[in-house]
């Protein structure tokens, strides 16, 4: 029953609050630049570890954190990112110019995979508009997002209504005319 939900939520969140949020594809064709403090590699297990104040740039997208991993499969170049901190945050600026922010404990990022997996106080935040859960996955190509909780707890979703939106959008638009 609880996956039913949960399903019935994520495609609720597709239609409605997402309905142009994930029109970029993440910039996933840009080169990634990483900023740390300090880093570190493992070079036999292809771990590379980057250390206090990391910064992650691939286009609009920016990943902050205070440690990155990054990870690469035996026999693959497909590389896995996993950013910690309290919260690590990504943000990103779509191609309709509305932005996207995510923040957890943990944020997972596949490029190879077109996958974010971002847990541990897992917001999503587009607008007014936001998600809270322990897990919040997003599939960049299917545009699919699903929410979870830990046993005994709830996801929460808040829609802002419309009007509330527009009238944001007009009166930020008006003070810049000023």
């Amino acid at each position: 029953m609880k996956l039913l939900k949960n399903s019935l939520l994520c495609l609720i969140l597709s239609s409605t609050l997402f309905s142009s949020a994930f029109a970029e594809k993440f910039d996933i064709s840009q080169k990634i630049e990483i900023d740390a403090s300090r880093q570190a590699a493992d070079l036999k297990n292809k771990i590379f570890s980057y250390i206090d104040n990391v910064v992650i740039t691939q286009g609009s997208l920016i990943i902050r954190a205070d440690i990155v991993q990054v990870l690469t499969q035996s026999g693959s170049v497909e590389k896995t990112y996993i950013a910690k901190g309290k919260p690590a945050m990504f943000k990103q600026t779509l191609a309709d110019g509305t932005p996207l922010n995510l923040q957890a404990d943990e944020i997972r990022y596949e490029p190879g995979n077109n996958l974010v997996i971002i847990s541990g106080n897992a917001l999503l935040q587009q607008e007014d508009s936001e998600v809270s859960g322990n897990k919040i996955t997003y599939n960049i190509d299917t545009q699919y997002v699903n929410a979870e909780s830990k046993t005994n707890e709830r996801t929460k979703t808040i829609f802002q209504p419309k009007e509330k939106i527009k009238a944001k959008i007009t009166d930020a638009s008006n003070s810049g005319k000023k």
